[in-house]
C-alpha cells in the first residue's frame, strides 16, 4: 500500500470509518502474525500480540505521528506488548522456535538470502535464525520478511544504520555456517557410514 493510500485510511479511521479501520488491519495483519509468529515461535502468542496491538493502536490513532509509518508504529507496539510477555513468562525454548519455523510453509528468508530449494532447506534455515541472537534475529525478518529499509530498521530500532548493517552482515554469516553444516550433515555420506566408508576404500584401492 502507497503511504499517500494509507494516510488517507488513517485519516478517515481516525473519523470512526469502520472501512477504513479494516482496511489498516488487512493491510498490516499477516505481516505482523508472520513477523510475531518467528519471534516468539508459538502461534498463540503470535496471535495475542497481534490482535492486542491492533486494539491498542486503534483505541490511540489520535496520537498517531504522520511523519512516522504506520506500520513502524504498529511494530512497535507489539514488540513491546511481546517483550512484556517474555518477562512474564518463561523464556522460549530454541527447539519451540524451530518446530514453529518448520510447521511455517512460507520462507521469505529463504528467497531473500538465496538459498537453494531442497526438502531440508527450510529446516536449514529455521536453524540458522534460531542460532543468532533476539537482536539479529529481529534485524534479519525486518529486512528480508518484511522487506524494511535500513533507516527504517534504524529508526525502528533506534540504532544507527552502520550498526544494523553490521548486524546483518554477522547474522548471515553466521546463518550460513549453520546451514553449511545441517547440509553437511544431511549429506548421502553423513547419513550413511558404511556408504561413507566404502567410498573412501574405493577411492584408495584405485
Amino acid at each position: 500500500m502507497l503511504r499517500a493510500q494509507e494516510q488517507q485510511l488513517i485519516k478517515r479511521a481516525k473519523s470512526g470509518d469502520a472501512e477504513a479501520v479494516a482496511g489498516l488491519i488487512r493491510a498490516h495483519q499477516e505481516s505482523l502474525y508472520a513477523f510475531m509468529l518467528r519471534m516468539s515461535g508459538r502461534p498463540e502468542v503470535a496471535e495475542d500480540v497481534v490482535q492486542e496491538a491492533f486494539v491498542r493502536v486503534l483505541k490511540n490513532l489520535d496520537r498517531f505521528d504522520p511523519k512516522y509509518r504506520f506500520s513502524t508504529w504498529l511494530f512497535t507496539i507489539a514488540k513491546r506488548l511481546y517483550v512484556n510477555w517474555v518477562q512474564k513468562f518463561h523464556p522460549i525454548a530454541e527447539t519451540d522456535i524451530v518446530s514453529a519455523w518448520r510447521s511455517d510453509g512460507n520462507s521469505p528468508e529463504h528467497d531473500a538470502l538465496g538459498m537453494e530449494t531442497r526438502v531440508n532447506a527450510r529446516q536449514a534455515v529455521a536453524l540458522g535464525l534460531a542460532s543468532l541472537g533476539d537482536a539479529q534475529r529481529e534485524i534479519v525478518l525486518l529486512f528480508h520478511q518484511q522487506e524494511w529499509s535500513i533507516s527504517d530498521i534504524s529508526l525502528y530500532l533506534s540504532m544507527p544504520e552502520g550498526t544494523i548493517k553490521s548486524h546483518l552482515h554477522r547474522a548471515r554469516r553466521k546463518m550460513r555456517e549453520v546451514i553449511e553444516q545441517a547440509e553437511m550433515l544431511d549429506a548421502p555420506d553423513a547419513r550413511n557410514p558404511k556408504h561413507a566408508t566404502a567410498g573412501s576404500e574405493a577411492v584408495q584401492t584405485a
